[in-house]
């Protein structure tokens, strides 16, 4: 079974989404789904909602509804200052599953405009995979990189993309970082609905393959029900040219979806 390796219920402070709502659309497309809750310590923003969760409050709730088609999981935020906090945290309950993120740059909401005032595309982006690759390598308990692009979501650049032709020694780093510590990445589905955003990813995961990298999840970072499972043959038929396996994760250990 392919499953849906990224969504968000109401535990993650930027969703509403009732756990019972994400498991139905998940099974109408034929999917198994994994909770992946938002974990940010040292939140940047004073004053807003702090992107944390009771992990024994979550494992509670949502263990009864554990089962074939549904693995209880964590994106994790990593940033230096967050490197022993989030190893005890994810230590608290048996997570199935432990997906790894950057949101934040100089701790600076990478969602946010505020971000990227006063900085030059070309310096940034460089800067954002070069914490990406450190962090991955001070965060060895991770599964899975989550959204290689995700700098290129909201910045305001004329062309945010990550542009592996122009940044290929930056991102070479993250993948030999994966490669090195048996982490896997993630074909992340929020921009496969355009042209741009599967030409833009393409290089990455050719360069993925050729490095020694062979397996993928595939996540809709969904934070509401319509969003789940969205754009997975897109996924697929980017996994399926490069030769990638598509695994989800179950007590930590990888499993294959696909024969």
């Amino acid at each position: 079974m392919l499953f849906d390796s990224h969504s968000h219920t109401v535990f993650s402070a930027d969703s509403e989404m009732p756990a019972e709502e994400a498991l139905r659309a998940a099974r109408a497309k034929g999917l198994g789904i994994v909770f992946t809750e938002h974990c940010d310590y040292d939140y940047p923003a004073a004053g807003e909602e702090t992107f944390l969760f009771d992990p024994e409050a979550y494992w509670a709730a949502y263990e009864p509804l554990r089962d074939a088609g549904l693995s209880l999981g964590v994106e994790m935020g990593m940033m230096e200052s967050a490197r022993e906090k989030n190893a005890a945290f994810i230590a608290r309950v048996p997570f199935d599953f432990v997906l790894a993120s950057i949101h934040f740059l100089r701790v600076k909401d990478l969602y946010h405009a505020e971000a990227y005032e006063g900085r030059e595309k070309d310096e940034m982006y460089r800067e954002y995979f070069s914490v990406m690759r450190a962090e991955i390598y001070a965060h060895p308990y991770i599964d899975a990189l989550a959204h290689i692009d995700y700098i290129a979501r909201n910045a305001p650049f004329e062309n945010p993309e990550i542009s592996y032709g122009t940044f290929a020694e930056e991102i070479d780093g993250v993948l030999r970082a994966l490669v090195e510590t048996e982490t896997v990445i993630e074909i992340n589905t929020r921009r496969l609905g355009t042209p741009r955003g599967i030409k833009e990813l393409a290089p990455v995961y050719r360069r993925y393959r050729e490095i020694g990298g062979r397996y993928v999840t595939i996540g809709s970072d969904a934070h509401v029900p319509t969003a789940v499972g969205a754009y997975f043959d897109r996924a697929l038929a980017l996994a399926h040219a490069f030769d990638l396996r598509v695994v989800t994760f179950r007590a930590r250990k990888m499993q294959i979806c696909e024969p």
